[in-house]
């Protein structure tokens, strides 16, 4: 498969709309009055190279009403309160993962009011591949071959979409040498196999959903449903539910992602097809995030159904460049769709119904006017002046891979809980997106290329790479 094109935002002023639960950093009581106001005085923002134990310095405006002061990294108090001056805290950079964090102070009034947070961002040192606590195992599956996506049964096993057309099963941790249903497609390019998704009644109905590039009747991309029996797919069970347009000679920009919304309805990502201009079309269904029943049908209650016609009316958000890869937040619904960048940014999107996010006259952040939604947190190709500057901060890379919303509950700490990993398909890391405090930061990294990832059932975070599955968990 070619690189897959991708792009994410920078931390945008419609994050504060989120759940204050993911995160640790948004702001409890009344501000002080006056507020005082603080300066983190060491370390310097933007630092690179940190390593070892860190002094951190904050410093009051004024001494006058101030009762303490809090230090935070990456969105977890650290330590306790500083009942007094020197505000002064010692940071031990070794159990993070190397990278982007960021450090905050604030001071407290008597009454515990907070004032704003004064804050750094800054990178550890070191090839720390994981935190402390936590195991990397990157030999977890392997002999994968090009794979693009995975989906986990509630029986424990994994689906995983190969470009080449093969559906493969991981059980009790084995790649299965008979493949769930081998799939004739145009691999050429981006084109392929490359999206799985279960019905939330699988455990029942046995349904598995898959979105391919057919040769039939013109080359094209299909959503298609079969019927587990067993491990393997029960033979001639395929129902095609939604044939897309036929696609041009550009083999890129397809999407793929599948997943099921909190309301049964199947969510899908469309590419524009290297055709910009499509996105706006909502006449066109490429460029999009598009929303249908579980037979294929089309909901009526899409925001553009009344005023649309034919498969126009699948159109929940539309203005995306390529959504390869996006999340569904179990219990809430909420989507983050990541939508990859052309030359600029890579960028994470809040979905919502009737959503337009500006592709192609917008790019990340760049060019987002009235009537666009920008997105919640987008970061560059190519590193800032000086680096960590900027919207992204130290994060680079090519293309947005693979989202995962962490369960409120699970063996992660508290602070992993109700977060967002992301990763990236060139620079290989895995990051978590705080949206209480619109930030990013260091989880770790692997060695091959992520296409996907899930949090599986037993709490670990899987990331999907080209060749295999690499599994991070906690003893």
């Amino acid at each position: 498969m070619t690189t897959i094109s991708r792009k994410i935002s920078t931390p945008l002023a419609l994050a504060a709309l989120l759940l204050a639960a993911c995160g640790g950093g948004s702001d409890a009581g009344a501000p002080l009055t006056p507020t005082p106001g603080l300066t983190l005085t060491a370390p310097a923002n933007f630092s690179t190279g940190l390593a070892g134990t860190v002094s951190l310095v904050a410093t009051p405006t004024t001494a006058s009403g101030v009762s303490g002061v809090e230090f935070q990294v990456d969105g977890v108090k650290l330590g306790a309160t500083v009942a007094a001056a020197p505000y002064t805290a010692s940071l031990d950079t070794a159990p993070y993962a190397s990278g982007q964090h960021v450090i905050r102070a604030r001071a407290l009034d008597a009454a515990g009011n907070p004032s704003d947070w004064a804050s750094a961002t800054v990178s550890f040192a070191g090839t720390r591949t994981q935190p402390a606590g936590f195991t990397r195992n990157q030999a977890w599956v392997t002999g994968l071959g090009d794979a693009t996506a995975l989906a986990q049964a509630p029986d424990g096993r994994w689906f995983v979409a190969t470009q080449g057309g093969a559906l493969r099963v991981v059980k009790a941790g084995t790649l299965l040498a008979a493949p769930f249903v081998q799939l004739t497609v145009d691999s050429s390019g981006e084109r392929g196999l490359i999206g799985v998704a279960l019905h939330p009644d699988f455990a029942s109905n046995g349904y598995v959903y898959v979105y391919y590039t057919s040769t039939e009747n013109g080359t094209h991309n299909r959503i298609s449903r079969f019927t587990a029996s067993g491990d393997v797919a029960l033979a001639g069970s395929e129902a095609k539910l939604f044939d897309l347009p036929t696609l041009s000679s550009a083999t890129n920009h397809n999407g793929g992602a599948l997943h099921f919304g909190i309301d049964g309805t199947l969510y899908i990502g469309v590419g524009d097809n290297a055709n910009g201009t499509q996105a706006q079309d909502r006449n066109s269904v490429f460029g999009k995030l598009l929303r249908i029943n579980g037979d294929g049908s089309i909901p009526s209650d899409n925001p553009f159904y009344a005023a649309s016609t034919g498969q126009a009316r699948a159109v929940w958000a539309y203005g995306l460049r390529n959504p390869f890869t996006f999340a569904v937040q179990p219990g809430t619904g909420r989507i983050h769709i990541n939508d990859v960048g052309e030359s600029t940014w890579e960028e994470i999107d809040l979905g919502a119904a009737g959503a337009n996010y500006g592709w192609p006259g917008s790019e990340g952040p760049d060019g987002v006017t009235t009537g666009i939604t920008g997105p919640l947190f987008a970061y560059k190709h190519s590193a800032t002046s000086p680096p960590g500057s900027g919207p992204g901060g130290f994060f680079t890379g090519i293309a947005i891979a693979g989202g995962s919303f962490y369960p409120s509950s699970g063996p992660f700490p508290a602070m992993y809980q109700g977060g967002y990993f992301f990763a990236d398909f060139g620079s290989g890391f895995v990051a978590r997106f705080d949206a209480a405090n619109s930030a990013a930061y260091a989880f770790g990294s692997v060695s091959g290329n992520p296409v996907d990832m899930h949090t599986g059932l037993d709490g670990a975070l899987y990331v999907l790479t080209r060749d295999g599955i690499v599994r991070f968990s906690v003893p």
